[in-house]
């Protein structure tokens, strides 16, 4: 039973790029999970105003979909390697400038905004090329339990980097937070730079934005990726709870609650991921996507009826694993069937349903909450994503019927 669940951590053995790749980006995961909760905290030291930080995350939209559309148009033009190693230096240089801000005696708000929208610029041109670099250091047959690993880390640093931060942040100051992100840039900036240089899938050197439209033409094509976009939209867009997590802390009067509420859909993912080995016996991918959606409908509906935190994290660790298998199918459609040549540019377009589903999400939680009550948000909008899902699932024809065989998966 146990070998059957567990994950599958051959492919860190056989392959030697792919274990640096996945060194280095639990390494900078833990290190960026620490900076996520050392910002808003600096910000609000600083200023005291709940809308100086709101700023922070309005200031990463628009850069995240502009320059990820143009990080997919680089990852198929340039050495995804190299990208992924002048992006981390990059991290680095930014991290250094907030660290040097933090030990003035008077650190100053201006470069706290100014750096995070550098940073969203260089999220923007770095995750295509680290989206795409996968099916280039692991064989196809590898790419199932590959994806689960590289899951696992990501679940991992996002449970423990903010964790770390906050106990950073409470012995010492958010300075050292900044230094510790700045030498896990450096160690992942070490580990990829020996890995083997990725040739560009495309022989110009000329990248243009003309390419997008191709991508975008291709993606029409693809009636089962639109699917797994439309069934993750529906899903974070009526389901999306993290911005009601305050009020939970606050109408229970439970301050202790709100650090383990953000951490429990983390906590969910990783465990999906360490159990993940059943999923190499799946072939209906797009129904696994469909059901796991519904699922995390239900654990959001679920946080609305329970009375207590305690029960409330319970259920996010539920959504937190239903979210992760999710993602992991739709990785392994993508990753299986998705030309190399035209990947980079896909994992930009990508990036637009990572930016709008969350966002629009916490804006629609919070109108409901406003309108009706705290528990009836979680409850409506857990049972019209479920809903929804259901419905969507079966007239996403291409979706609902793709089956993984060998024909489908593309070397």
């Amino acid at each position: 039973m146990t070998r059957r669940i567990r994950v599958d951590t051959s492919t860190l053995r056989a392959h030697a790029d792919f274990r640096r790749l996945f060194i280095a980006n639990l390494i900078t995961g833990l290190g960026s999970g620490a900076t996520y909760v050392a910002l808003p905290f600096q910000v609000a030291e600083l200023t005291g105003s709940y809308l100086h930080v709101g700023v922070i995350g309005a200031l990463e939209f628009l850069p995240l979909i502009f320059f990820g559309l143009y990080g997919g148009v680089l990852a198929d033009r340039v050495d995804r390697r190299r990208m992924i190693l002048m992006t981390e230096l990059t991290f680095g240089a930014l991290v250094a400038i907030l660290l040097g801000n933090a030990l003035l005696d008077r650190p100053a708000v201006w470069i706290i905004y100014v750096m995070t929208i550098l940073f969203v610029v260089v999220v923007g041109l770095q995750r295509p090329s680290l989206d795409a670099v996968l099916p280039r250091v692991v064989p196809p047959g590898d790419l199932p339990s590959a994806g689960a690993v590289q899951s696992m880390a990501r679940s991992i640093s996002n449970v423990a980097g903010p964790a770390v931060g906050g106990v950073i942040i409470s012995i010492g100051g958010v300075g050292w937070v900044y230094a510790l992100d700045l030498m896990t840039f450096l160690v992942s900036a070490a580990l990829v730079a020996r890995m083997k240089p990725i040739a560009p899938s495309r022989t110009s050197t000329d990248p243009s934005w003309h390419e997008i439209h191709e991508a975008i033409g291709y993606l029409r094509s693809r009636r089962d990726i639109v699917g797994t976009y439309v069934i993750d939209m529906i899903a974070m867009i009526l389901a999306f709870p993290y911005a009601l997590f305050p009020f939970v802390a606050t109408e229970f009067d439970a301050a202790w609650s709100l650090g383990f509420l953000y951490a429990a859909p983390a906590v969910g993912s990783a465990l999906a991921s360490v159990t993940s080995h059943w999923t190499k016996r799946v072939r209906l991918h797009g129904r696994a996507i469909v059901y796991a959606a519904t699922v995390w409908g239900v654990a959001v509906a679920a946080a609305g009826l329970v009375r207590s935190p305690v029960w409330i994290i319970g259920c996010m660790v539920l959504a937190g694993a239903a979210d992760m298998v999710s993602g992991l199918f739709r990785m392994l459609i993508w990753n299986l069937t998705i030309p190399d040549d035209v990947r980079g540019r896909m994992a930009g377009l990508e990036l637009i349903s990572y930016a709008i589903g969350p966002s629009v999400g916490d804006l629609r939680s919070t109108a409901v909450a406003r309108a009706t009550s705290l528990p009836a948000s979680f409850v409506i909008g857990g049972l019209a994503c479920s809903g929804s899902c259901l419905a969507a699932g079966p007239a996403l024809r291409e979706l609902w019927h793709f089956r993984s065989t060998p024909e489908s998966i593309s070397t």
